[in-house]
C-alpha cells in the first residue's frame, strides 16, 4: 500500500482524476479496449468532472461501478443516475456503461446476466474505490449476509448483498474481482477515514474490515 497525502481536497481531485487518466491513456496504446470501475457516493464527484472532461478514446472504455443499490436510476440514491450525470458525460459520454443493475426485484433474479457481461471484463483495468468509516468498500460490508463468500478466493466476480442499517438490497464486485485489478486506487477524506484506514490495517480478522482484503499494492489518495 501507498498512501499519498494531499495538501487540500480539491489538488487531490484533480491530481487523481490526472493519474487515472494517464493509465487509461497508456493501456489504451497497447489494449483494444479497457475498462474503469468507480464507486458511488458524492465524494468521487469532482474526480468524474475532471476526468470526463480528458479526451481519451473513451469509446474503447468499459465503465462499471463497484457496487449498486438495487434500486431504479429514477431514485435519488442509484449510483447508475448519479455516474451518468457526473461521469458519463462531455467526452466520456462516448464510453460504455456495464450494468450492475438489471430492473428485476430482487438482484438475484438479474444476476446471471449481470455477470456474465462483468465476468468478461476480467482483469479490470483501473478501479478507484472508497470507504466507510466502517471499514466497508464497495457493499462488502462487515456483518452483511454473505460477505465471506464474497472475501473468498474463489467468489464469483458479482454477488448480491445485504447488510445491517442498507436501506436496499445492493450487489457488489466481490474481493478478488477488485483485487485483481491492473491498477487500484483508494479515495479517502477526512480524519476519520484515516483512522478507519490504520484501524483496517491492524485488524486481525479480514471479515471486520473489509477493506483490508483489497489494500496489496494499492494507491491511498488522503486529504483532510
Amino acid at each position: 500500500m501507498n498512501l499519498i497525502e494531499y495538501a487540500d481536497r480539491d489538488m487531490m481531485m484533480l491530481d487523481l482524476a490526472d493519474k487515472l487518466a494517464s493509465e487509461l491513456s497508456s493501456m489504451l496504446d497497447h489494449e483494444d479496449r479497457v475498462s474503469l470501475a468507480v464507486p458511488g457516493g458524492t465524494t468521487p464527484g469532482p474526480v468524474f468532472d475532471a476526468l470526463s472532461a480528458v479526451d481519451l478514446d473513451w469509446a474503447r472504455v468499459d465503465v462499471l461501478l463497484t457496487d449498486e443499490r438495487w434500486v431504479p436510476e429514477t431514485s435519488p440514491r442509484s449510483n447508475t443516475a448519479l455516474l451518468k450525470s457526473r461521469l458519463l458525460v462531455g467526452h466520456a459520454a462516448k464510453a460504455r456503461l456495464v450494468p450492475l443493475y438489471g430492473g428485476t426485484a430482487q438482484p438475484e433474479d438479474s444476476l446471471a446476466d449481470l455477470s456474465e457481461t462483468v465476468a468478461a471484463l476480467a482483469p479490470i483495468s483501473v478501479i478507484l474505490l472508497g470507504m466507510g468509516e466502517d471499514m466497508h468498500t464497495a457493499s462488502l460490508f462487515p456483518g452483511a449476509d454473505r460477505l465471506a463468500e464474497a472475501m473468498s478466493r474463489h467468489a464469483p466476480p458479482l454477488m448480491p448483498m445485504r447488510a445491517p442499517g442498507a436501506d436496499e438490497p445492493r450487489i457488489t464486485l466481490t474481493a478478488p474481482m477488485l483485487n485483481g485489478a491492473l491498477s487500484k486506487h483508494l479515495l479517502i477524506i477526512g480524519a476519520a477515514k484515516r483512522q478507519a484506514l490504520a484501524d483496517a490495517l491492524e485488524a486481525d480478522d479480514v471479515l471486520d474490515a473489509p477493506v483490508k482484503a483489497v489494500l496489496s499494492d494499492m494507491q491511498v489518495h488522503w486529504a483532510e
